[in-house]
């Protein structure tokens, strides 16, 4: 098991790919924390399918768009773990809105959850990570979008533009202390977030066209990614992103 003793703590890992990157580590032999909003039967869910991987696990409610939320979470995190060593910024949200439409509060909301709580939580992290004397990872979960242009998500693009270039400041600053941070970028996936386009066939036909690949992702696909970006394997990686995506990025044309 390539994380075994590795403790990790992943935003937003209730459902879909932050679960499915949860149950990932803990199959790699991490512990591991699960974090999202509510402690709510998603959460129990996830937390039951990590400790079956015979694994400590537990769940921390918190709201990773407040700045103390972040802190806090980092804090009970090392409090209820001992420790901490790897950070998986996956918790993210959107709102469909035409730029000449978009308000205050929803650009707000997406930037506070997809920018603001990665630099925070990063920061909190890394500070740990060098009070414990050891190096570490930090993986946030980012999208094709941070590249890739998409009409009537124009905060969520910003939001995903900017966790690229954070990823890559915080790279080159944080390697002294032997802390990757890095992205994956993944396509379009099979989750709830996307669950109105998988009920859409003409709309899922269309979007289908555009993978190479010739099917959505599945969380699994981008758990595998961020397992690796966590192992030892990737230690000498830092500074980029890994796209998941099915060939999707480069071979898109907007309907």
């Amino acid at each position: 098991m390539k994380l075994h003793a590795q403790v990790a703590l992943v935003t937003g890992s209730t459902h879909g790919i932050g679960r499915g990157i949860a149950v990932r580590l803990a199959q790699e032999g991490a512990d591991v924390v699960l974090n999202g909003r509510e402690d709510d039967a998603e959460a129990r869910e996830s937390l039951e399918q990590v400790r079956a991987c015979g694994r400590r696990a537990c769940f921390i409610a918190a709201d990773v768009g407040r700045v103390e939320d972040c802190r806090r979470l980092v804090r009970e995190s090392v409090a209820r773990m001992g420790r901490l060593d790897i950070l998986v910024n996956n918790a993210g949200v959107q709102t469909h809105a035409a730029f000449l439409d978009a308000g205050e509060e929803d650009y707000d909301r997406v930037l506070e959850v997809n920018l603001r709580g990665p630099f925070f939580l990063a920061q909190a992290f890394a500070r740990h990570l060098r009070e414990q004397g050891s190096g570490g990872r930090i993986i946030n979960n980012s999208s094709v979008h941070e590249e890739l242009p998409h009409p009537n998500f124009t905060a969520y693009c910003a939001s995903k533009g900017g966790l690229k270039m954070l990823m890559r400041n915080i790279a080159i600053e944080l390697a002294p202390l032997g802390i990757t941070v890095n992205n994956v970028a993944p396509g379009a996936v099979e989750t709830p977030i996307n669950r109105a386009l998988m009920n859409q066939p003409d709309k899922l036909a269309s979007l289908l066209q555009n993978i190479p690949a010739g099917r959505l992702g599945r969380p699994h696909d981008v758990a595998g990614a961020v397992a690796f970006l966590a192992s030892a394997d990737a230690e000498y990686i830092t500074g980029t992103t890994l796209v998941v995506d099915g060939g999707l990025l480069w071979n898109y044309n907007e309907q």
